[in-house]
């Protein structure tokens, strides 16, 4: 999956838009390690990091669960070595997800980030 980083986040918004799981992992690795400060409301996990896709599938399982409605507005893309930065609004407002890139072009670690109102 070696995409340029608009299309990446055009592929991943679309993907969590159409509320399809297996779209939306498909722009990960296997073995990808996932932080988001959600992590610790909606799981056991208090380290609020999660580490491979079962996992992070059933915790993103239960967020759509949740939020039925759930629509992602991309906003800006930021590209950095090895990385890039999907600039969205959504349920939560300004969010922000910080991938590194393995050489496949898929995500090996992400992190949610959500704006401070």
């Amino acid at each position: 999956m070696s995409l340029t980083p608009y299309t990446f986040a055009e592929s991943w918004i679309a993907a969590w838009n159409a509320h399809d799981l297996d779209a939306v992992l498909a722009h990960f690795s296997d073995d990808f390690v996932f932080s988001s400060p959600l992590i610790c409301q909606f799981t056991e996990e208090k380290s609020g990091r999660l580490v491979g896709k079962h996992a992070v599938r059933s915790y993103w399982e239960i967020g759509l669960s949740r939020l039925p409605d759930l629509h992602f507005e991309l906003i800006d893309v930021l590209v950095g070595v090895d990385c890039l930065t999907i600039v969205y609004s959504g349920h939560r407002g300004l969010s922000a997800e910080v991938l590194t890139l393995g050489q496949d072009g898929r995500a090996v670690q992400g992190q949610a980030c959500y704006g401070v109102k």
